[in-house]
């Protein structure tokens, strides 16, 4: 349907006075004319290359395009989404085959696309429900809702992957121009728009063609005429003969006596059963498999021929040879590789250091200590100066009648005496005192190198 086309407009002119003249772009221009395939092509389906006889091919696009129009009837689709996901279904098949890719999931996926392509989208839950509810009613089984398990979840996957698998196959090109709209205007050219059976028949033929092939061998005009045609011979209506009315619309009679065959065979097919098809098509698969997991086992494990070398004769001029290179090359010591392990594996034990971090250890520890003891040398130095320069105030040179030893405190602005930490014995009296005033060092620093127990 996509036909790319290239415009090369510019000349050698353009090119000689400008050199950077910009390459147009590429034009798309969708067209029905390559979505028409060929009789070769409808000969010969990847189908029938794999082993599936063309009467079964026939049946299971019939069943499929049954299941997506009575699945779009439960859902509520417009007919156009109908008629949309049946012909993506004729178009996919051939370009692949019934036996590597499930009709059920294919079904459900050209579901969802038309759906979506003719904008009236539905979920994928919904499409899975529906489509176990119409295999019910095929099976004749109990009617049971779906349960919410991982076949679900899993079948769900697989819907989503066939439907990207479609739109790759179709080369994104999903738009089908259907004839529902031309036959409503053929019928108003020829006056029988108020003629309500012709116009009805006309539709009924025309959704039916939609399980044949007919839409991927003729235009849409055509299928409209031979819709037409049919149904005027039906109800026997006369319709133009000189000139022949269907010459108005582009077409002729050799197409659309060929599609109004079709549609015929159609309604003379017996009725299959389903489960029928359904196991002839998981032997075909079943076969195609086991060919494939040879083949994959061939290119994995090829099977190598190999040679038997006789023995080479063993005569007293060899062996002596032998004896004599044995003799005259000596006795070589095994050359052992350094390790890069700093000690050898069999003297370290699991947790053990090499010599050098012990020797680093001890260093490291040693300086720790060296300087924790010149720290606390330098501290007990300056205390020492400071308790020699500190003056004590008994009582009787302040006038008081304690016994205990006062001092005047720094901040004091009058000579006023206060009791310091070394009136108390314990850290809890002092503390509750009102008068004490707390110093800048602790009274566990100071009690560390004054006791007066």
């Amino acid at each position: 349907m996509c036909k790319m086309e290239t415009a090369a407009t510019t000349t050698a002119a353009d090119v000689h006075h400008d050199r950077h003249v910009l390459k147009q772009p590429t034009k798309v221009l969708l067209t029905l004319s390559n979505v028409l395939l060929p009789k070769e092509k409808l000969t010969s389906t990847p189908s029938m290359i794999d082993g599936l006889d063309f009467e079964t091919e026939v049946d299971l696009r019939i069943v499929g395009c049954e299941w997506i129009q009575t699945a779009g009837i439960l859902l509520k689709l417009p007919q156009v989404a109908m008629a949309t996901g049946q012909v993506l279904f004729q178009r996919f098949y051939y370009t692949k085959s019934f036996v590597r890719h499930p009709m059920e999931i294919t079904a459900m996926a050209c579901t969802c696309l038309a759906s979506k392509v003719e904008e009236s989208p539905r979920r994928i839950r919904d499409v899975i429900n529906v489509y176990h509810h119409i295999r019910q009613v095929l099976n004749q089984k109990l009617i049971t809702p779906l349960v919410l398990d991982q076949n679900y979840v899993q079948k769900k996957t697989q819907v989503i992957k066939a439907e990207r698998r479609v739109l790759k196959e179709l080369g994104f090109c999903v738009h089908v121009k259907h004839p529902h709209k031309l036959i409503v205007m053929y019928l108003q050219a020829l006056g029988f728009e108020k003629h309500q059976s012709i116009m009805q028949m006309s539709w009924n033929y025309m959704n039916d063609s939609l399980q044949t092939d007919v839409f991927v061998q003729f235009d849409p005009e055509t299928i409209a005429c031979a819709c037409i045609y049919l149904s005027a011979r039906k109800l026997q209506i006369p319709l133009p003969k000189s000139p022949a009315w269907y010459s108005l619309f582009n077409s002729n009679e050799t197409d659309i006596q060929d599609i109004c065959r079709k549609i015929l065979k159609l309604y003379m097919r017996p009725k299959v059963i389903t489960e029928d098809l359904e196991r002839r098509v998981e032997e075909l698969k079943k076969e195609y498999d086991h060919a494939k997991e040879k083949a994959r086992a061939a290119i994995v494990h090829p099977v190598v021929q190999t040679e038997v070398v006789p023995p080479l004769p063993t005569n007293g001029i060899t062996a002596a040879a032998s004896e004599n290179i044995s003799s005259t090359t000596p006795n070589k010591k095994p050359i052992k590789k350094r390790s890069r392990s700093r000690t050898p594996p069999s003297e370290t034990k699991s947790g053990s250091r090499s010599p050098r971090h012990l020797k680093k250890s001890k260093k490291r520890n040693h300086e720790r200590s060296r300087s924790r003891s010149i720290s606390d040398r330098r501290t007990h130095k300056q205390h020492r100066k400071s308790n020699k320069n500190r003056k004590r105030y008994s009582s009787s040179s302040s006038g008081s009648s304690s016994s205990s030893g006062y001092r005047r405190h720094k901040s004091s602005t009058n000579n006023k005496l206060v009791p310091t930490y070394r009136d108390y014995k314990d850290y809890r009296d002092y503390r509750g005192d009102e008068n004490y005033k707390s110093k800048s060092r602790s009274y566990n620093y100071w009690k560390k190198y004054y006791s007066y127990e």
